[in-house]
């Protein structure tokens, strides 16, 4: 055993590594990214025998993880809650199929959208799923339960969940490591029955599924992450998961209470030890990072008489995320005095460009293009350039999902919008856009697609794309565009009237133009010079 400081997503790739899985998959995406990152550091450096590698989407990577189970190897998926709902097909079959080798599925959700689309809460997915889902508290448990998570894995033949939370992803502690377990392969799966999903073999390993549910609750009810502690002279009961148990317990410690407290870690509800939490108390708080998801699961299992408080009946926030001070209001104390939110208005300081950014300059071209048009939109999608919706640009009117520029931008276009444009980055392209673009190739349809290649994932770090360069241009070239309308740009200051003139040419042809903006991402381009002058 040794001690190590990691982040909370360390903690869950150390806790991979060291339970000897084979393969590694998945997509970045703020606040999962750095699990992986560890991994491919890890691999790098101790030269170890895991197949670690970016993969173009989450559902790709859901798969990928899923070919390594049914060849006989330990495997972990990364992404963030959102990412499940691009994975959510194969995840939602996979509970059918099985595993064959141990598979964990490693999601980190986002409690008050610091850098996301919604608060989804990923528990709720692994209920619909039935399977098993175990929610850390601490860094230890990050590591505990993922070595845990592949024993579990192989016993109940299912992929098993790993739920973070922002806060827990991405604050540090210290983690006592075990001695490494030995990469195993298991026998090649050779159950055609189990993994081809006709109905004939669905509906009996859905049967199987649903089986082993009685098992997983049994030892949810028995987990060492599901604790029970009753005190004699407590009325109040709290309830629990994850990282809020660290903040009922700072609570406890700073007020020199005793409460009876229920920590939950693992999922599904250990139903006997929250009855025995209710007959010992007259009401329970409950407290989770994320939805009202146990507090929900709740008014299903108890009497109606049993008085449950939580975000439901407004004793914490319906949204955002949980606080160590949103806990200590719930039970009626004052805010600190640091805490006070100051008189004096504080102006907003929102995210910018950075100074230079080519996605900048393609945004001043753009506006200057669009200003002649007053029913035009432009449809953006998920990337740094999603900061211009923000000034000096406001330049684009929608971001909705990963790809959803170029489907949205063609259904407009279909119900007569014009210009109608859609701007989407090189990575974005490779994740999600390819596939809409086919339905506009076939109709030749009157949309220009702006493609941002900046040879880089960047608002996730700097992480290599599957799409750019002359890789991008084969690609689309090859699915039928125009090559006539096929135009790249160089988005620099000096060729703005230039790239002002194109666009105004394109919006003028009667059908589907590509626009590639092509100039290197201004943070990799420093990091290359950087790591260059450093080897000299």
């Amino acid at each position: 055993m040794k001690k190590e400081i990691l982040m909370g997503d360390e903690a869950v790739a150390m806790g991979a590594i060291h339970a000897g899985i084979k393969s590694a998959c998945g997509y970045p995406g703020t606040p999962s990214t750095e699990i992986f990152e560890y991994i491919m550091r890890y691999v790098e450096t101790q030269k170890a025998s895991i197949h670690a590698l970016w993969s173009s989407n989450e559902k790709v990577a859901y798969e990928e993880a899923l070919g390594a189970s049914y060849a006989g190897g330990r495997s972990i998926v990364t992404m963030k809650h959102v990412g499940l709902n691009v994975a959510a097909d194969p995840f939602m079959n996979s509970a059918i199929t099985g595993v064959n080798g141990g598979l964990v599925v490693a999601v980190a959700d986002d409690p008050g959208m610091h850098s996301s689309q919604n608060e989804q809460d990923s528990r709720y997915y692994s209920h619909f799923a039935c399977i098993l889902c175990m929610e850390p508290h601490d860094q230890q448990e990050a590591y505990d339960m993922t070595r845990d998570a592949y024993i579990l894995s192989e016993r109940f033949e299912i992929p098993v969940m790993i739920r973070l939370v922002t806060r827990l992803a991405h604050s540090r502690s210290s983690v006592t490591t075990k001695e490494p377990l030995p990469q195993v392969l298991l026998p090649v799966s050779d159950k055609r029955s189990q993994w081809v999903l006709l109905p004939i073999n669905a509906r009996k390993r859905y049967s199987r599924l649903l089986s082993v549910q009685k098992e997983m609750i049994a030892y949810s009810e028995a987990s060492p992450y599901n604790h029970l502690e009753i005190k004699e002279n407590s009325r109040l009961g709290v309830i629990a998961s994850g990282i809020a148990y660290n903040y009922i317990m700072e609570y406890c410690q700073e007020k020199g209470e005793e409460l009876s407290v229920l920590k939950i870690g693992t999922y599904p509800l250990p139903v006997v030890k929250i009855q025995k939490l209710f007959e010992s108390v007259e009401r329970v708080v409950v407290l989770e990072d994320g939805y009202p998801f146990i507090e929900e699961k709740l008014l299903g299992i108890l009497p109606h008489s049993y008085k449950i408080q939580g975000r439901l009946d407004g004793t914490l926030p319906r949204d955002g995320e949980l606080t160590p001070e949103l806990v200590r209001l719930a039970f009626g104390e004052k805010p600190k005095e640091h805490e006070k939110k100051p008189d004096l208005p504080i102006p907003a300081r929102p995210p910018a460009l950075c100074k230079g950014c080519p996605h900048g300059d393609l945004y001043n071209a753009l506006n200057d293009a669009m200003k002649i048009y007053d029913g035009g939109r432009v449809f953006s999608d998920i990337g740094c350039y999603t900061l211009g919706a923000l000034p000096p640009y406001n330049a684009i009117t929608t971001c909705v999902d990963m790809g959803a520029s170029i489907s949205m931008a063609k259904g407009a276009c279909d119900c007569g919008v014009f210009p109608s444009i859609a701007v989407i980055g090189d990575s974005t392209f490779a994740h999600s856009g390819i596939t809409p673009l086919l339905g506009a190739v076939k109709e030749n349809s009157n949309i220009k697609v702006i493609i941002l290649d900046n040879a880089t994932v960047a608002m996730t770090g700097g992480q290599e794309t599957m799409c750019t360069g002359d890789r991008m241009d084969k690609l689309i070239l090859g699915l039928g565009v125009d090559p006539n309308h096929y135009r790249i740009l160089s988005p620099v200051p000096k060729n703005l009237q230039e790239n002002i003139d194109v666009i105004l040419e394109e919006i003028n042809y009667k059908g589907l133009s590509i626009l590639i903006c092509r100039r290197e991402c201004l943070q990799t381009a420093k990091k290359k010079l950087k790591s260059k002058s450093e080897k000299e």
